[in-house]
């Protein structure tokens, strides 16, 4: 019996899971948490996602964020991507507890004390409001739209489990700082909707995040046509599959998905995500309060 579309992505991650458990970009590569995270969120409720959980957990930090890999030693944004399994899986103890407070206390270096009153005073200028917080790759820089998205996510899922007002308030902020840097043509570019004057263009898989970080938001609804057109013209497998996911978390259909799958584990496991019976579910954000 021929395998469905979700089915084949499914089996092509099992095969490349690491012997640690976690996954490389390319089968037989190195364990990086950004793989790891999606393919146990497209195998939520398999032993692979299971094993893929216990490696990740060992990255956490003792201040609650997660590093990258086993040999990096800075924790980044990936925390985010921890904090929403942990919700999926239903884990809500003291590794959920200091992931979000880890998130609550990184913001995009942009938004600081110092350059929101250089800002003011007329000393420095900048395309965005600086009043706004968004979040960084990494800590000390400046934020940009798909790290602030994944936080979004993460934490409006947490909310229910995380009682806060700070977290309420960064909600808002980051959801404000993401709706404000849409560019005029109504899609989303990586961090500014211009750069020194100059208007800068979206692109389908960055606009698509953005979508996954505001859904739900009756500003969005209108372009949600614009998004479905932009997933039947894009050449991206990486913008087809991040579109997909991005309609289906805010109740439309996407174009239907066909083709191979490609040897890139990232985009396996986000095609399944995408996929009709995949796990999109899981970056839904009905739990925001």
């Amino acid at each position: 019996m021929e395998k469905s579309y979700l089915g084949v992505r499914l089996d092509a991650l099992k095969r490349s899971q690491n012997s640690d458990g976690g996954w490389g970009y390319f089968p037989d590569k190195q364990s990086w948490l950004e793989p790891t995270a999606y393919a146990a969120l497209a195998l939520h409720g398999d032993r692979a996602a299971d094993r893929a959980w216990a490696l990740i957990s060992r990255w956490q930090a003792q201040d609650g964020g997660w590093r990258p890999s086993s040999d990096v030693a800075i924790a980044n944004w990936g925390t985010a991507l921890c904090v929403t399994i942990a919700t999926v899986r239903g884990e809500f103890g003291e590794p959920f507890q200091k992931g979000v407070k880890w998130l609550l206390g990184s913001a995009g270096q942009e938004s600081s004390l110092l350059n929101r009153m250089a800002a003011k005073v007329g000393l420095l200028k900048s395309e965005r409001d600086l009043n706004l917080k968004g979040w960084p790759w990494k800590p000390g820089t400046s934020s940009w739209v798909e790290p602030t998205v994944h936080t979004l996510v993460a934490l409006k899922r947490a909310s229910l489990k995380f009682a806060s007002k700070e977290l309420d308030e960064r909600v808002r902020l980051g959801e404000a700082q993401l709706a404000g840097v849409r560019g005029k043509d109504g899609g989303w570019n990586y961090g500014s909707r211009e750069a020194l004057g100059i208007e800068l263009p979206s692109y389908p898989e960055t606009t698509a995040l953005a979508l996954v970080g505001l859904q739900g938001r009756g500003e969005i609804a209108a372009y949600l046509g614009e998004a479905a057109k932009l997933a039947r013209e894009t050449k991206s497998p990486l913008a087809k599959a991040w579109l997909a996911i991005a309609l289906r978390v805010n109740g439309a259909e996407p174009p239907a998905s066909n083709g191979e799958v490609t040897p890139d584990v990232l985009i396996t496991a986000l095609e399944a995500l995408g996929a009709a019976e995949g796990n999109h579910a899981f970056l839904r954000t009905g739990g925001a309060r």
